[in-house]
C-alpha cells in the first residue's frame, strides 16, 4: 500500500485516521505538536507546521503519496480570535504548498459544518435543510473564518493540477472514550448533550463517530483521483444526535428554523451525506444508539 501523512495524528479524529490507514495497510506518519498518536504509526514525530520550512522539512523527508491534512486549533474561542486565525490558515497554507511543490498525489484538508455560520450571536437561519455541500457560507469568528480560508486555499492549490485534492467538512466528532463517558469537545458528555437540546442545539445536533469520519478520509484518499479536483464533502452521521425528530427539536432551540425544519421527521439530521454516499459510496456504520450503552 501507500506511505500516508497525518497531521494532527494525536487528535480526536487523527487518532482514529491513524488506526483505520494502518489496519489497511498503509505506512502512516503521524505529525502532532502534542504526544498520543497511535502506536500502529510507523513513524511518530513532534513538528511545528506552522513553520514553513519545517513543513517542508517533514514532506521531503518522508515522500508521502497522501497528506491527510487535521492539524488545527479545533474549538472555537479556546484562545484568542487572532492566534486561531493565523495558525489554522498558515497550516492549510503551508501543508498544501508544500504537498504541491514537492509531488505529493492526493490531499485532504479538514474543514468544519461551522463554515455555514449557525451559532452566530447576531441570529442564523439557514437557507435550505437538510444542509448540503452547496448551502452559502457564512463565517462570523475566527474559527469558522479560519476554516473557509482552509477549503479556498486547498482549491486554489488544486488549480495548479499536480495534485488532487479535497476537503472535508466532519460533524461534530465523537472518538470512542466519549461514547464510554468522557468529556465531549465541548466539555459536555454525549449524553448530556441528548439529554439537554439546548447544548446539541447550538450546532445543529450534528455528530459522527471518529471511525465512520476515518473511514469516509480513507474512501476519500483513495478516490481522489477519479473526482472533479476540489470538491469537499460533509461527513455525519446518518441520523442527528437527538432523542426527538429536529423537525420538532430545531424550532425550539434555533429561532428561525421553523419554515425549513418540518422535513426533518424521524431520526433524519440537519445536514445531508448525499454526496459522499453518490461520489464516494460511503456511508456511516454507526449511530449513538448502537454506541452509547442504553441511551434511549
Amino acid at each position: 500500500m501507500s506511505r500516508v501523512l497525518v497531521t494532527g495524528s494525536a487528535g480526536r479524529l487523527g487518532r482514529s485516521v491513524v488506526t483505520t490507514l494502518a489496519a489497511a495497510g498503509h505506512e502512516v506518519i503521524g505529525v502532532d505538536r502534542t504526544p498520543g498518536t497511535p502506536s500502529e504509526a510507523a513513524v511518530a514525530l513532534p513538528a511545528d507546521l506552522t513553520d514553513t520550512g519545517e513543513t517542508f522539512e517533514v514532506i521531503a523527508r518522508f515522500r508521502p503519496e497522501t497528506v491527510i491534512h487535521l492539524a488545527a486549533i479545533a474549538t472555537p474561542f479556546s484562545l484568542p480570535e487572532s492566534v486561531i486565525f493565523k495558525v489554522n490558515t498558515q497550516l492549510a497554507f503551508n501543508v498544501c504548498e508544500a504537498s504541491v511543490a514537492l509531488g505529493v498525489r492526493g490531499v485532504v484538508v479538514a474543514s468544519s459544518p461551522t463554515v455555514i455560520g449557525y451559532g452566530a450571536p447576531g441570529g442564523w437561519a439557514p437557507a435550505y435543510l437538510p444542509i448540503d455541500e452547496d448551502h452559502p457560507v457564512r463565517p462570523w469568528n475566527a474559527y469558522n473564518l479560519s476554516k473557509v480560508v482552509a477549503e479556498q486555499t486547498m482549491k486554489a492549490f488544486a488549480l495548479a493540477g499536480t495534485a488532487r485534492m479535497a476537503a472535508i467538512r466532519p460533524c461534530f466528532v465523537i472518538p470512542p472514550e466519549e461514547w464510554a463517558g468522557a468529556p465531549t469537545q465541548s466539555g459536555h458528555t454525549v449524553r448530556e448533550r441528548l439529554d439537554r437540546p439546548e447544548i446539541g442545539g447550538v450546532s445543529l445536533f450534528n455528530y459522527i463517530d471518529a471511525r465512520d469520519c476515518a473511514d469516509m478520509i480513507a474512501v476519500l484518499a483513495e478516490a481522489l483521483p477519479e473526482l472533479p479536483n476540489g470538491e469537499v464533502f460533509f461527513a455525519g452521521a446518518a441520523d442527528a444526535l437527538a432523542r426527538k425528530p429536529l423537525a420538532d427539536l430545531l424550532p425550539q432551540v434555533v429561532p428561525g428554523t421553523e419554515p425549513f425544519a418540518a422535513g426533518l421527521t424521524g431520526t433524519t439530521p440537519a445536514f445531508s451525506i448525499t454526496k459522499a454516499e453518490r461520489l464516494l459510496g460511503w456511508q456511516p456504520k454507526r449511530s449513538w444508539r448502537t454506541e452509547l450503552k442504553e441511551a434511549v
